[in-house]
């Protein structure tokens, strides 16, 4: 089945986009359906993606998994501005251990607008010659029953309570975000509710945009400033990326009782109120561009639906309605590569085969474990953290997944073997299970017994600290 199939993908957003693109060379057509107007003009932010505002990173295992479904993303979204950011030699990251050592690059992160990344993402798909979009339309319903979907109802955006109509397609992909219906869509069918975890940390972000000061546009680090989850106290979290423009996105989090406010006194001592000075000292030499934006949707989620007991043929999910991550480590949007990855593996195989939607549904959620995994261990550290899961890595086994979370760390912030592997897994280029390598365990316990301390400070080059305008207490590289 291939010339004359239909599949309609629901949510035009990063996971949409990049489902489509792993539909394409083997459907005859694809539908995107999605309740926003697009930016006519270029990248713009849009009602439907209210974490735009915030700071978006593709990591390099997710920028390879784009590139391999969309040849030449990367190329274009570099030329539209985003950064190559090196990871550690461009990163300034302090973990609970401490600051971490800038040892060359081994792998690496885009940095941009979450609006320039659609716009690059979206012409990239919309120029497939099989592939439209409904713009300003919305899915009502699954048509179709407990056994297989034959479609989705849909209507416009602007027309509650208006007519519906029925869009056929062979495969129907939901990946519509945090705010899916398919759960409610299931039950409808008379299907059990699925299995749903949550691992919420009660983290909230505020956002502000700012210019960067003169010369310090694409050559300054990222920095990424960690609470020590060690301390009994709120998290209180800074980071801050380049983004296209010659512009600094600057997102500060808090865990409950340390919210950061969202006006500009209050954002700025928030920033002062971190355990180092430096993204405080960043924020008083930049310009500021925006108010400050809040948000509270960091909750981590899964619906496991690869376990319900039965699936309609034809149904798949990917993306935050499957597995919504919190951004706090920028795994949301290489998750949802990897789900599209995963699809396109499902559909070079075995060719596209409704009746298999329960199996292609296991291998896109077996895509997101270690995001899952990675993500939702370094939430439970959290004071406070509010966990509804029966998964052992999360109860049992949490504690002693933390100690050795933190013995890795302290390693990987002065040992470069060990910082390869754990760069390796951050950027979701290398397994997760590959922390647990004889060499790397080894290392991580030699590491303990040297009684070797992180740096204190971060390691900031002449040229980078004269960029901040005035004396630091911080380290010369």
């Amino acid at each position: 089945m291939s010339g004359g199939t239909h599949a309609v993908v629901l949510g035009g957003s990063v996971a949409g986009l990049l489902a489509a693109a792993a539909l394409a060379p083997y459907v005859g057509s694809v539908t995107v359906v999605e309740r926003d107007e697009y930016p006519a003009e270029g990248p713009a932010a849009r009602t439907g993606v209210p974490q735009a505002e915030h700071a978006h990173v593709l990591w390099s295992g997710g920028a390879r998994a784009v590139e391999r479904l969309l040849p030449g993303a990367t190329e274009r979204l570099l030329a539209a501005g985003a950064r190559r950011v090196g990871v550690q030699r461009d990163m300034l990251l302090m973990s609970a251990a401490g600051w971490c050592e800038r040892f060359p690059e081994t792998q690496y992160m885009l940095t941009c607008s979450r609006a320039l990344l659609e716009w690059v993402l979206r012409g990239c798909v919309l120029a497939l010659p099989n592939v439209s979009v409904l713009e300003g339309t919305v899915a009502a319903g699954l048509a179709g029953d407990a056994g297989a979907v034959s479609g989705v109802r849909v209507r416009a955006r602007d027309g509650e309570g208006g007519a519906e109509r029925l869009l056929a397609a062979d495969v129907v992909v939901d990946a519509t975000g945090r705010g899916s219906g398919l759960s409610g869509w299931l039950t409808g069918f008379g299907l059990p509710a699925a299995e749903e975890e949550t691992v919420d940390s009660g983290l909230t972000y505020t956002t502000r945009v700012f210019r960067a000061p003169e010369g310090a546009a694409g050559v300054f680090p990222v920095v990424s400033l960690y609470a020590d989850h060690r301390v009994a106290k709120p998290a209180r979290n800074g980071l801050v990326v380049p983004i296209e423009g010659d512009r600094w996105m600057v997102s500060l989090s808090g865990s409950r009782g340390a919210r950061p406010p969202a006006d500009a006194a209050g954002f700025a001592a928030f920033a002062r109120s971190l355990r180092h000075p430096l993204v405080a000292r960043m924020v008083a030499a930049a310009e500021p561009l925006t108010e400050p934006r809040s948000t509270r949707s960091t909750r981590n989620r899964r619906l496991r639906y690869e376990r319900m007991p039965s699936w309609p043929a034809g149904l798949l999910v990917l993306g935050d309605a499957l597995s919504a991550l919190n951004p706090a480590y920028g795994h949301g949007m290489t998750a949802a590569a990897r789900g599209a990855e995963a699809l396109r593996d499902e559909l070079a195989a075995h060719g596209v085969r409704p009746e298999r939607a329960r199996e292609t549904v296991g291998a896109i959620s077996a895509a997101v474990d270690d995001p899952w995994l990675w993500a939702t261990s370094q939430d439970v550290r959290f004071p406070e953290c509010r966990i509804v899961s029966r998964d052992a890595e999360l109860g049992a086994r949490a504690e002693a997944r933390a100690r050795f979370a933190d013995l890795l760390q302290a390693a990987a912030s002065r040992e470069a073997g060990v910082n390869v592997a754990m760069t390796g897994v951050m950027s979701m280029s290398e397994p997760l299970a590959g922390l647990e390598d004889a060499g790397v365990l080894d290392a991580v316990r030699a590491a303990a017994a040297s009684g070797a301390k992180p740096l204190p400070q971060p390691r900031l080059s002449g040229a980078e600290l004269a960029l901040l305008r005035g004396p630091a207490r911080v380290a010369v590289r």
